[in-house]
Parts: structure tokens; sequence; C-alpha cells
């Protein structure tokens, strides 16, 4: 062979090579991609947490965010779900809607999870839940408790199927409007207004809380014309004159922290607030708010002596994640930490139940191992155990029995918090829904 020949030749065999090789890539990475798909191969289950870090609701999103690996590091300690470690991938959805929306697709569709706790905001779940619907993972609330989801869920909206993807470890507003009506009744208030926020959360809490209200005997003085803020406004004042207008006894204040404080800091600095007793909602429950609202010229926090109700927790695994959560934070668990651990548990325990990552299988799963019938358990370790040998389970969580009906909601409790002189929160006691 002459040399021209032989130099072609070697070039021709290099070509080659590089085109079987690259060949061979696309192919693995066809394969990995098929793989990733929520609960197929070999892999452990993956799982993803959609709360907000950033955004208004951050105060009480960041205590979320951190139950759920604290959960999932439980897990793993004590051999995983169907033999393997989970894993988890976490995304802010910055208590945004659009970012939510976007920040659920990457966790559904490229992430490939099998199923996610979230979100908190109920506007940001509206988003995220069509996106678990269309792809069959389930999306499951610690924190969403607009009224609207079990409205939605009685019309089909949530299922692909005959299972449903969505649910929530938190109760509707139905109750807590409830709660906080039969408190203002109970303080003995007969003429009140009420501010919300304008969004799926706040518009439902305060459509409820004046039907609830009005049936108890009270009177809520501008049901006529409800006033309502702009989440993405950056002055308040008309609102607040128009919340403290015409000489309530209360103003039941449905708000996020960072716009909510800014609008009693305007009431405030309009004079309106003196006899008038305010009452909060779960949505302001940190004790940043007090905080964030200021200081009166006095020197004092400007909201001492608010009243609020907010989800409570009762359940028979409390003990156990207060125990670890004071390891780890050197405090008692926030509010919605209960819910958010047991979002995640119900998860890991559905797919164990299952055998399978599958994120379909895991929602078809869900209530049987929050609803029984089945041994009850509160240590999830032990009901992974139980289920990976054929047993069947009821799991009584940290927030509650958390058995989820058809809807995909909770009953709960409520607890009573104000805010004492120094700022700080404190439950005072417990309130259950007027009927």
């Amino acid at each position: 062979m002459n040399k021209p020949k032989i130099l072609n030749h070697l070039l021709y065999s290099r070509q080659l090579q590089r085109l079987t090789a690259l060949t061979s890539a696309l192919l693995l990475s066809a394969c990995q991609v098929g793989g990733n798909a929520p609960g197929s191969g070999g892999e452990g289950l993956k799982i993803g947490s959609l709360l907000p870090s950033t955004g208004d609701l951050a105060p009480l999103g960041v205590p979320m965010i951190d139950a759920v690996p604290l959960l999932v590091k439980t897990v793993n300690a004590c051999g995983g779900v169907n033999g393997q470690p989970v894993t988890l991938e976490s995304q802010d959805d910055e208590t945004d809607p659009t970012k939510g929306s976007q920040a659920m697709t990457n966790l559904v569709e490229v992430q490939k999870v099998s199923a996610v706790v979230g979100s908190f905001a109920s506007s940001v779940s509206q988003a995220a839940v069509d996106v678990a619907v269309r792809n069959k993972v389930l999306l499951l609330s610690p924190g969403s408790t607009s009224t609207e989801f079990t409205t939605r869920a009685k019309k089909g909206d949530f299922k692909n199927g005959e299972t449903q993807y969505w649910a929530r470890t938190a109760p509707p507003d139905t109750y807590q409007a409830r709660a906080l009506a039969k408190l203002a009744k109970e303080k003995g208030f007969q003429k009140v207004s009420t501010v919300a926020i304008n969004n799926d959360y706040g518009i439902s809490f305060e459509q409820e809380f004046i039907k609830s209200f009005k049936k108890l005997g009270g009177t809520v003085l501008n049901e006529a014309k409800p006033t309502r803020y702009d989440p993405k406004a950056t002055t308040f004042d008309s609102e607040a004159a128009a919340a403290f207008a015409n000489k309530p006894e209360a103003v039941i204040a449905i708000l996020y922290p960072e716009t909510g404080a800014l609008l009693l800091k305007s009431a405030y600095e309009q004079g309106l607030m003196e006899g008038v007793q305010v009452m909060l909602t779960d949505g302001v429950k940190s004790d940043e708010f007090s905080v964030q609202v200021g200081k009166s010229n006095d020197g004092k926090f400007i909201i001492t002596g608010a009243l609020g109700t907010v989800p409570g927790a009762d359940g028979n695994a409390l003990e156990k994640l207060t125990a670890l959560w004071q390891a780890e934070k050197k405090e008692a668990p926030p509010a919605y930490v209960p819910q958010s651990w047991d979002a995640t548990a119900l998860i890991l325990l559905a797919a164990q139940a299952a055998k399978s990552n599958s994120g379909d299988e895991i929602a078809a799963q869900l209530r049987d191992v929050a609803n029984g019938p089945g041994k009850e358990v509160t240590d999830v370790c032990e009901a992974l155990k139980l289920l990976a040998q054929g047993e069947a389970i009821n799991y009584q969580g940290a927030s509650g029995n958390v058995d989820i009906d058809q809807n995909g909601d909770v009953l709960g409790i409520y607890d009573v918090w104000t805010v004492k002189a120094d700022g700080k929160l404190n439950v005072i006691g417990q309130v259950q829904p007027a009927q």
C-alpha cells in the first residue's frame, strides 16, 4: 500500500472510531434520559420540594424547607425506601405563581422527580398542580389552604385517569376562617371589617370568614365592598384607610408578611389603629412580622396585642419531631413544620406501600397509608419496615392523624397566638372551628 493510501486509511479509521464513540454516547444519553423517568429503572426514589425561600412568604417558608431534608435524612439512616436511599431536589418558588410553575416544570420534566412537597402559597400551588396532574406526579402541599382546591377537586380537576394527584396536610381555610370567626365572637366583637391580599388564599379566607361570622350573629362592615390589596403593590395607604373605616371593633387582616407589614404600618401612621383589635391569620405567623411592621413613637411594637390563628399540631408523632428539631435548630418547630414533615413522610410511605418509585403508583397509595385500615404507627422508619413486610399501616402524623378525604383535604385544630410586648409570638390557646 503506498503512503497516500495508508494515510487515507488511517484518517478513515479514526473518523469511524469517532463516529462510533459519538453514536454510543448518544445512545447512552438516550438511555439515561429514559431511565430518569419517575420510577423507571433501578434508581432510588427521587422527590422534590417546591417552597419559598424568597418572596413574601419566605419567613414561614424557610423552616418548612428545612423539614423536608430532615425527614429524608431520617429515612435514609434507616434504610431508605424500596431498599435504596431517597434523593431530594429543592426549588425556590419565590412566592410567585409564574416562578413556581417554572420550578415545578423543572422538577417534573427535567429532574424527573416522582412526587413534590409543595407549595405553600395557594396561588403557587394552583399554578403548579396542573403541571403535576399532566405528568402524573403527586403534589402534596403542607400549607396551601385555599378553599378553591376543594372546589376543583370536586370537579375532578386533579385527576388523570382514576388517580388524583393533589392533596394537602394543612386543613382548608373553610375551617380556619370559622375558627377565627368563633374567636372574634368569643372576644365580644359584633362589628368588624376585613382586609385581604388579593389572591386565592386571601379571597377564599375572607369569604369564608364573612359567611361564618354572619352566621354567628356578627356584622362585617365592608362586606358589600371588601378591602383587597394587590400583592405586587408597594404602598397601601388607601387600602389601610378603607379597612379601618367606619369604626370597626376589630379588623380581620388576611395578609402576607412583607406587604401586610406595610399595610398595618400605614394604618398606624394614619392614626387608624387606636382602639381597634387587629386579628391575623397563619400567613403572618412569624416573629419577624412584628419587626417588619415596626415600632410606635413610644418604642413599642405596633401590633402588640394582636391576635391570630394558625393550623395547630397535636399529632402522635409531634413529640419525636420536636426532639429532632430542637436538636438541629435549638427551638420548637415553627408553624407548618409538622405539616411539612407529614407531607414528606406520606410520599415516602406511599412509595414503599406501592413497592414502586412511579409517580402514579405513589399517588394511588397515598390515602391507603394516610387513612388505613392498618396498624396505627407514628415512627416513619417503623412504618417503612411494616410496609416492606407487606403489612398495612395507618400513619399518625405530627400535625394530626392526616386522614385525607376524597378531595385531598384534612381536618385540623387551630392555635390562638398573640404578639407580646417584646414582639415575639406566643400561643395562648386553641379554638375549634364554628359549625
